[in-house]
């Protein structure tokens, strides 16, 4: 049933356009000239996922430092655990950004408006929980988002994406968990 005019056939170019086209622009780096995403708006979202992660470290961390009483060493434990992970995507992103020949911005003073989450810090455990699900949750739907623009543009940042996404799923259910438990 499908128009075979209307297929495009996926063609692998020989060896000698391979090498011959890896010499072009080798200042490049990893960006080759089959890369076909807009490269300056990837850079642009990962540098605003990098803020929100960051901004999550930050927070994750707050709460690990504040959180006192039985129940909230658990939590607590949870908190950091959080925080380690975000500081691995951050780092990953922040690669990433590279790779592309972007730079990471990790400017504190303009951290607060690229972020998708909001540091809110808090000393009651149930408001810590209840603030880092919704930070979880916006991160999630973020992610998301990105991945759907990017599509197969940029597969390589698209693994990333899935890959935080994945993680920031897990983080959401452990934190409604922690949550259902208080309740």
């Amino acid at each position: 049933m499908n128009d075979q005019s209307q297929i495009q056939k996926r063609v692998m170019p020989d060896v000698e356009t391979l090498r011959r086209d890896a010499r072009k622009h080798i200042e490049d780096g990893a960006v080759t000239p089959t890369y076909i995403g807009n490269r300056e708006e990837v850079v642009k979202l990962l540098n605003e996922a990098l803020a929100t992660e960051l901004i999550c470290v930050l927070r994750y961390r707050h709460d690990y430092f504040v959180a006192r009483g039985i129940k909230a060493k658990i939590a607590a434990e949870e908190f950091l655990e959080h925080s380690n992970e975000e500081q691995g995507h951050a780092d990953q992103i922040a690669e990433r950004i590279v790779q592309l020949g972007g730079e990471p911005d990790m400017d504190p003073a303009r951290l607060k408006e690229r972020a998708h989450a909001e540091y809110r810090p808090s000393t009651q455990l149930k408001d810590m929980i209840k603030e880092n699900l919704i930070a979880e949750r916006i991160a999630i739907d973020s992610y998301r988002a990105m991945i759907n623009y990017i599509g197969d543009d940029d597969t390589t940042t698209k693994r990333m994406l899935e890959g935080i996404l994945a993680v920031e799923e897990e983080h959401a259910d452990d934190l409604s968990d922690l949550l259902a438990d208080l309740s």
